[in-house]
């Protein structure tokens, strides 16, 4: 089957039930989406779907047939994302950083579906799991991005 990952175009073989995430660590080779319970409850193998926040653990990769994949490793592509990873490393957001591919990810998504959010949209939309803690430095580096002109 055909997927569009990070503006290319990958021919991939693989059942048609096969997690996202396995398809683009282990026959894409980009290990920046991390698996974590593979519940779809951490949010460590988040992706961009068509620009929404995809558990990629529990995603078919039939069902990313036909639409627009986005990972960390072109996240800086985008220019909030671009902006989100700046703002993270500024903020010093990330400790062992395992989770913060898909902290990041949420973050942009966020961002470019709500450019000032408020605390509980941020709360309501940052659901990611950190084992360290960081959802103070998290919530932080999304209200100073949000007083940035352009997000």
């Amino acid at each position: 089957m055909e997927l569009r990952i990070n503006q290319t175009t990958y021919e991939v073989d693989a059942d048609a039930d096969t997690p996202l995430l396995w398809v683009i660590r282990d026959d894409l080779g980009l290990t920046g989406t991390k698996f974590g319970c593979g519940l779809a409850q951490c949010g460590a193998c988040s992706v961009l779907v068509d620009g929404n926040v995809v558990r990629s653990c529990v995603t078919p990769v039939a069902g990313v047939v036909g639409r627009e994949v986005t990972t960390i490793e072109a996240i800086e592509g985008d220019d909030v994302g671009k902006r989100v990873v700046a703002a993270w490393v500024e903020r010093q957001v990330a400790q062992c950083g395992y989770c913060q591919s898909g902290q990041v990810m949420a973050a942009t998504a966020l961002l470019k579906h709500t450019p000032a959010p408020t605390d509980a949209q941020i709360e309501a939309a940052m659901i990611n799991l950190c084992r360290c803690g960081t959802y103070n430095a998290i919530r932080t580096a999304v209200h100073d991005l949000a007083k940035q002109e352009g997000v």
